[in-house]
Formats: C-alpha cells, sequence, structure tokens
C-alpha cells in the first residue's frame, strides 16, 4: 500500500538583530550551521556534512538521533544561491529503520534576507509534500519545527555578536 500523501505551504519571518551578511554567514559556516541547525539538546550527531554551494560538489547530509528514538536524515541540494541574500533549498527527511529507510517528506524552501534598519528581516517560505497514515498533520509539525529552528539561529547570532 503506498503512503498518503499531503501538500504544504507555509511561511515564516523572524527580524534577527545582525545584518544580513552576519545572517547569511551563519547559513554558509559549517561550524556556525551545525550548532544551531543539528546541535539539539539530547540529539547525538552521526553523519554530518554541510557546503553551502550548488551542485553535486554542495549540499548536506545530517543524521542524528537520540538513545530513545530512531536514527533520522536530512539530505539536502542547494538549488540557487545569492550570497547575503537568497538560499533556495530542496531537501528529504525521514529516519532509518530496521527494513531501510522511511521518508517523511520532500520540501522545496526558501530563504529570503531584507535588511531591516540595523538588523536584517528573514523569510522562510517551504512547499513539501508530506507522506504518511495522515501526511495533512505533517504540515503543521514542519512548520513548528521550522519556527523553532529560526529560533535557534536566534540564539546563534545573539551568542556570536
Amino acid at each position: 500500500m503506498t503512503a498518503q500523501l499531503a501538500h504544504g505551504m507555509f511561511t515564516l519571518e523572524r527580524r534577527y538583530d545582525a545584518s544580513p551578511p552576519r545572517v547569511f554567514r551563519a547559513w554558509s559556516d559549517p561550524d556556525a550551521f551545525r550548532r544551531w541547525f543539528v546541535e539539539a539538546p539530547g540529539a547525538t550527531i552521526l553523519d554530518w556534512r554541510h557546503d553551502l554551494r550548488i551542485g553535486a560538489h554542495g549540499g548536506g547530509r545530517y543524521r542524528f538521533g537520540g538513545p530513545e528514538t530512531p536514527v533520522g536524515f536530512n539530505e539536502t541540494v542547494f538549488l540557487d544561491l545569492v550570497e547575503n541574500s537568497r538560499i533556495i533549498l530542496a531537501y528529504v527527511m525521514g529516519r532509518e529503520l530496521g527494513d531501510g529507510l522511511r521518508r517523511d517528506s520532500a520540501s522545496l524552501a526558501t530563504v529570503e534576507l531584507f535588511p531591516d534598519g540595523d538588523g536584517t528581516r528573514l523569510i522562510y517560505t517551504e512547499q513539501g509534500a508530506y507522506y504518511g497514515d495522515d501526511g495533512s498533520a505533517h504540515v503543521p509539525l514542519r512548520k513548528e519545527g521550522c519556527a523553532e529552528m529560526l529560533e535557534n539561529l536566534a540564539r546563534e547570532l545573539e551568542s556570536r555578536r
């Protein structure tokens, strides 16, 4: 039986007290990106690669898990980059199970950075296909997860002033 599929789209906006180059650097610098994107409390990073370049040599692969959770993965390809202004990426998320990989979603995401006084206004838009018994339940969960991710970015920018 084929898993049910739901499509969804959401947009999140966030203002940071950091310039667009600083916000872009938090996405492009592998160490900074690792701190705010994959290093969550209780998570163990099993595999991690991040290279903000377009094409076959760029992209990211992140595998993470915890003692109580299955191993999750995120495979990312960067499609378009405009330094200090825009990142467009496609990614698949899922879990590793005993019988192989289970993909939970495939998404296209756009990160736009706009100068806003002495800070940056970030607009994150995601369009996704979410699989599962009730794929539509994944849309609000993903939006919540992305909002938390942008909050992690705020903490990274604040701690590295």
